[in-house]
């Protein structure tokens, strides 16, 4: 199942029984929802709206319109969710997660197929669609009877991944100006406390945010399928609280200047908070290596 078909699928079954909805009906909220670009998501409230189940508002959110009780829609709502045990998503999550600590051990390893679905507790043709979609980007490659091979982690690509990263979101973040949205802005900062290391506290939204705000499907089509990866890596090396003191601090001042409409200031930040996750990379790399 694609994860815009799932999406879809899960907003429909919410919205004709009344269930909760994500708290921010845009495509950036939906998307952090879920934890996925903007992509699948536009996918999947097209598709609701031609059900006229959602609407489009001229300022860009979103508004339901729920089923009728007793209606054919309504009826048929507990046919059409999907499974929901394990989201896509957190599939997704867990696979890339055992992938990173691969990857960084400095080894080539192999994750398979079977092993990982009962250890999720899913079926293996979820998990084979989660790990074709990787395969998609680069990350690991299929090795008949052996399973899918990921290889060492090498500092050239992520370097290489770096510049690219750094230039698109730089676009985005020029390009999604009009449709950024202040209590967006104020949500973010309030997720991000630097004060103290012990009492920390970091939102990453502020990226899948800004690439979502660009409506630029070439943008959002590079971090959907080269993304997930590097995010956990990310993700990863910032457990230290050391580490998230500093992103949230680097975070906010983005923020604050994207809030002033400091668009140079803003990207520049943006800019150094990007290249400053390299050598906290270098260094839990060569530390996890080191116990290998």
């Amino acid at each position: 199942m694609k994860i815009s078909t799932y999406i879809e699928q899960d907003l429909e079954a919410r919205i004709r029984k009344g269930a909760s909805l994500p708290e921010k009906l845009t495509l950036g909220g939906i998307a952090l929802t879920y934890g996925v670009s903007a992509t699948p998501v536009r996918r999947a409230v097209d598709g609701l709206i031609e059900k006229k189940l959602m609407v489009r508002q001229p300022n860009g959110r979103l508004s339901t319109r729920p089923a009728r009780a007793g209606s054919r829609l309504a009826r048929s709502a507990s046919t059409e969710a999907p499974e929901p045990l394990v989201s896509n998503a957190a599939l997704e999550h867990r696979v890339v997660e055992e992938l990173v600590h691969i990857a960084v051990s400095g080894r080539a390893g192999f994750i398979r197929e079977e092993p990982m679905a009962e250890r999720v507790g899913v079926g293996r043709t979820r998990v084979r669609e989660v790990l074709t979609r990787l395969a998609g980007g680069g990350l690991l490659e299929h090795v008949p009877r052996r399973g899918w091979q990921v290889p060492a982690f090498r500092m050239g690509d992520m370097d290489a991944y770096i510049d690219v990263r750094e230039s698109l979101e730089l676009r985005a973040l020029d390009l999604g100006r009009p449709h950024i949205e202040g209590p967006e802005i104020e949500r973010m900062l309030a997720g991000n406390t630097p004060r103290m290391a012990r009492d920390s506290r970091i939102n990453n939204d502020l990226h899948s945010y800004f690439i979502a705000c660009s409506r630029n499907r070439y943008i959002e089509s590079f971090f959907e399928t080269n993304g997930h990866f590097y995010s956990a890596l990310f993700d990863y090396a910032t457990l230290s609280s050391r580490a998230v003191t500093a992103m949230a601090e680097q975070h906010v001042e983005i923020l604050v200047q994207v809030k002033a409409q400091r668009w140079a200031q803003a990207r520049e930040a943006l800019s150094h908070h990007i290249r400053a996750q390299k050598p906290i990379l270098e260094t839990m790399i060569a530390a996890q290596q080191a116990t290998n």
